[in-house]
């Protein structure tokens, strides 16, 4: 059997990308997390835009905080 093809390396490997992606997926968490927290903090300073902007594009798919900040408005407004 030669050296690619080894089972337990192929496992070992497996399992390190699998715990590789377990601490990068709650890494973003805390990320996320942290900055809900701020925006509730620095829910003081918004700024009111009057008029329409020309040729800018609008997006229909929201991040994850753009939802966030969605909910967090809504929060605020009840």
């Amino acid at each position: 059997m030669s050296k690619k093809n080894n089972l337990a390396k192929r496992k070992k490997q497996y399992e390190f990308d699998l715990r590789r992606e377990e601490q990068e997926k709650q890494k973003k968490e805390k990320k996320l997390q942290a900055k809900k927290n701020k925006m509730k903090v620095d829910g003081s300073n918004k700024k009111e835009k009057r008029g329409f902007q020309v040729g800018k594009k609008v997006k229909t798919k929201l991040t994850a905080l753009a939802k966030a900040k969605a909910a967090q408005a809504m929060e605020l407004d009840k």
